[in-house]
């Protein structure tokens, strides 16, 4: 018998791919995967004005769409709120099989809030989300992706973090060398000043610093019409971003530090929906554990 499991996913950017990618790796499905984040990062340069396009946004949405086939992706339009941009296109479903295990993929803006309300069982969402809407402010920081879930009130939600993907990316610190020759969180208790950042992440910042050692610091933010925030960091002296390497940084300067918190997609459930074989086996997938396939689905 084969189940049918809904998840909840972004509808575009890195953390789709990371979950199409190990889609793809377990279920042979590296064809679609790629035909889906190539089609998605094409439409974001057409949307960001790096690329131009003579057929209109509903000509390709019907381009890319074969209704016909139920193992085809779907795509939907979602409003931009650049410039003359009202529409962009991006992920709305498709359905994947693994052995007894049927995989509705469902693109939602906001994943970790579908599952909040109980609308999924399993979904996939950025880890700097979970940390920003739900994870409580203490004056110790937060440092690893298993930290979150101790910081959950249950109270509050009954999403877990399950596991994460890997696709890392580090809030890391980084600071001019003529404040410091090793920018760390020791660093930063002793440190009172300007510290630059993205004014998305302050509470994420808040968090993984802990509010002990921000009690000196003065949030700053980059300029409106600034598009490098190393560069906003060089000039601001101190500053926390996201980076793989450090390059961007050392080219304006600056000193790559301590890497503070794992900017990842992460597995999450809503553990009263997530009470069933199906989508226990659904995590073993993702969570790399051994999967019993002689157990029935019920």
């Amino acid at each position: 018998m084969t189940a049918t499991i809904p998840v909840a996913v972004p509808r575009k950017g890195r953390p789709l791919e990371a979950v199409l990618d190990r889609l793809a790796t377990l279920t042979g499905t590296a064809e679609v995967a790629d035909e889906i984040c190539s089609t998605l990062r094409y439409e974001k340069a057409i949307t960001k004005g790096r690329r131009t396009e003579t057929a209109n946004v509903y000509e390709r949405l019907a381009e890319y769409s074969e209704l016909s086939d139920p193992t085809r992706p779907e795509y939907t339009l979602v409003r931009d709120d650049r410039a003359e941009k009202p529409r962009r296109i991006v992920f709305d479903s498709l359905t994947l099989e693994h052995e007894d295990l049927r995989l509705e993929l469902v693109g939602r803006e906001e994943p970790f809030r579908a599952l909040r309300k109980h609308e999924f069982a399993l979904g996939f969402d950025s880890a700097d989300l979970v940390l920003e809407e739900v994870v409580s402010l203490r004056p110790e920081p937060l440092s690893t992706i298993d930290d979150l879930n101790a910081r959950i009130d249950p109270r509050d939600t009954d999403v877990r973090v399950v596991t994460g993907l890997g696709d890392t990316v580090h809030h890391t610190l980084m600071g001019r060398p003529e404040l410091g020759e090793s920018f760390t969180r020791e660093f930063l208790r002793g440190y009172a000043g300007p510290l630059c950042i993205s004014p998305r992440y302050e509470r994420l910042v808040e968090a993984i610093l802990g509010t002990e050692i921000i009690e000196d610091i003065e949030f700053r933010y980059p300029g409106p019409d600034v598009e490098d925030e190393e560069a906003a960091i060089a000039e601001t002296g101190v500053g926390v971003y996201l980076t793989v390497t450090g390059g961007t940084a050392r080219d304006h300067g600056l000193i790559v530090g301590e890497r503070l918190f794992p900017s990842e997609t992460v597995l999450m459930e809503n553990a009263p929906e997530a009470d069933c074989e199906a989508v226990r086996r659904v995590k073993q997938l993702f969570d790399g554990a051994e999967i019993d396939t002689h157990i029935p689905i019920q």
